[in-house]
């Protein structure tokens, strides 16, 4: 008896012992882990940010990550000797990879002809080397033959409360709170945090400790250095991608800010998209807004979603009759900004502080199911089906609940993308609101910032193309108005489309394609 008491105090002492030695690699553990989704996030983000359709990249990226490690656990097999300081070598050179990963990135987008074939080697190189890291940890730990299963366990659920770890905080507090630049700069700091912790921790088994340090602190030097110097570094960036002087860039947790402007011409970019300029704005919303409200006998309720800057407001205020304009938005950065910075809120004559107009920062669509309200007008100015969080509210289901939501009478009107650029991407919308059983009428003008835009004008009685826009307009008059129901042949309605639907985001397939087909 006392004989099974002493094996069994040994075993536990043992595994106290086996923890003990090796806890420091658990936290390096967690550290390669929660940077490595993190970094896979990162390139998926930009890459989207860049080229666009978010499923083809977080798909690729992801894919191809997984893939390289394990190639990078395959390989790991040819390292014999010198574990601990391969481990640290690995760990130092994910962290200059991955910390200057986002500037890599956006840098090649501006420099190389071919940014997909950088950023595909990127991620390989990232992923090569994550996948040799936990093997190489194991055999370290192997060694100790005190209770390998338990350290060996631990290992594990370490890697993937990591995993967990960082795919959590990357969304919700890296990327709002500092954006590309300082959290790829901030992620390769902490790997390199993790290398120093086995560089002092384990000297004694590690040959040529100190040369390591050396390259430890250099790093680590460059890395703070560059979270520092982030918001510079993204001024210059931005300042190759946008055509004029960047005067603000702010990540929200919706999406990226960035405000532009040379001389007297502003504009405004979400995600990189434009969504208007100062000198020519007026064109797209006066046709956007009047539009339908010429064709509605009432105006008196009026909803707009998106539309934050403001710029619809200004036009619906334009009619006497007008007595509530309620404006969802979900972002509250882009309506601040557009209600509070100067230019902005000259240019749209201060609607969105207008006494009768209400602003809401929430999603259009959850708006929709909770609100009882009818509306004379329902205006939707929302940034172009790119992704398939914004294709939700292009589809036959969303279309179908603004429309309950119409007055008798009632209509509503969608921006569409361009006929011309986009010529599937736009009637596929038009058929997909058609579908739901409303009178649609397709309609369209030159905006020169924009190219050939279009929309869609729909109601749930029949519509009149035959309007008199009876407000004080910059480019409208009732013969423009006319001409804008007509498209050309190259405009005209293409064979075979396919309605959207949540189910079968086609409409984001038919917007990749003309982005790709137009470079």
């Amino acid at each position: 008896m006392e004989s099974k008491c002493d094996e069994s105090a040994e075993a536990a002492s043992n595994d106290s012992e086996a923890f003990v030695e090796w806890r420091p690699l658990l936290f390096v553990v967690l550290i390669i882990s929660g940077c490595s989704i993190c970094y896979e996030l990162i390139i998926s983000a930009i890459s989207t940010y860049l080229l666009g359709n978010s499923v083809l990249q977080y798909s690729v990226t992801i894919g191809l990550y997984m893939a390289s490690m394990g190639l990078g656990a395959y390989l790991s097999k040819y390292v014999v000797n010198h574990l601990f300081r391969r481990l640290t070598q690995i760990e130092l050179l994910v962290g200059l990879l991955g910390g200057t990963s986002s500037l890599l990135l956006f840098t090649s987008h501006l420099y190389l002809r071919n940014y997909v074939i950088f950023m595909y080697a990127e991620v390989i190189a990232i992923g090569v080397l994550v996948g040799a890291e936990i093997p190489i940890l194991t055999r370290i730990v192997e060694a100790d033959k005190r209770r390998l299963h338990v350290t060996l366990s631990s290992i594990f659920s370490v890697d993937y409360l990591g995993g967990l770890l960082g795919s959590i905080a990357f969304p919700l507090l890296l990327l709002p709170q500092l954006g590309f630049f300082a959290t790829s700069f901030f992620c390769g700091l902490v790997n390199v945090v993790a290398a120093t912790i086995i560089l002092w921790r384990y000297a004694r088994r590690i040959d040529g400790v100190r040369s390591l340090r050396i390259v430890a602190i250099c790093l680590l030097a460059s890395m703070a250095t560059g979270i520092a110097l982030s918001q510079n570094i993204s001024r210059i960036i931005e300042g190759g991608l946008y055509r004029d002087t960047v005067i603000l860039s702010e990540q929200t947790p919706y999406q990226k800010i960035v405000l532009t402007k040379r001389d007297d011409d502003l504009r405004l970019f979400l995600d990189g998209n434009i969504q208007f300029c100062s000198k020519d704005e007026y064109r797209y919303h006066e046709a956007l807004v009047q539009i339908p409200m010429a064709m509605t006998p009432s105006h008196e309720n009026v909803l707009v979603l998106g539309g934050g800057d403001g710029l619809a407001a200004r036009e619906i205020l334009k009619h006497d009759d007008v007595k509530s304009i309620t404006v969802v938005d979900i972002d509250p950065e882009i309506t601040r900004l557009c209600a509070e910075q100067e230019t902005i809120a000259r240019l749209n004559g201060g609607a969105l502080t207008d006494k009768r107009v209400r602003v809401l920062n929430e999603d259009a669509k959850q708006f929709l199911a909770e609100s009882h309200d009818a509306y004379n007008v329902v205006i939707i100015d929302l940034p172009d089906p790119n992704n398939e969080a914004l294709n939700q509210l292009y589809t036959g289901a969303f279309y179908r609940l603004v429309a309950a939501h119409l007055t008798e009478g009632g209509t509503l009107v969608t921006q569409s993308t361009s006929p011309y650029y986009a010529r599937e991407a736009f009637w596929c919308i038009h058929d997909t609101m058609e579908k739901e059983g409303l009178c649609v009428l397709p309609y369209h003008l030159q905006v020169p910032s924009f190219g050939d835009w279009g929309f869609n004008v729909a109601s749930r009685g029949k519509l009149n193309r035959d309007v008199h826009v009876e407000v004080n307009t910059k480019y409208l008059t009732d013969e423009i108005v006319g001409a804008m129901f007509e498209f050309g042949k190259d405009e005209a309605h293409p064979d075979d489309i396919v309605t959207n639907t949540m189910n079968r985001p086609v409409l984001v397939e038919y917007y990749d394609k003309a982005l790709t087909s137009w470079g």
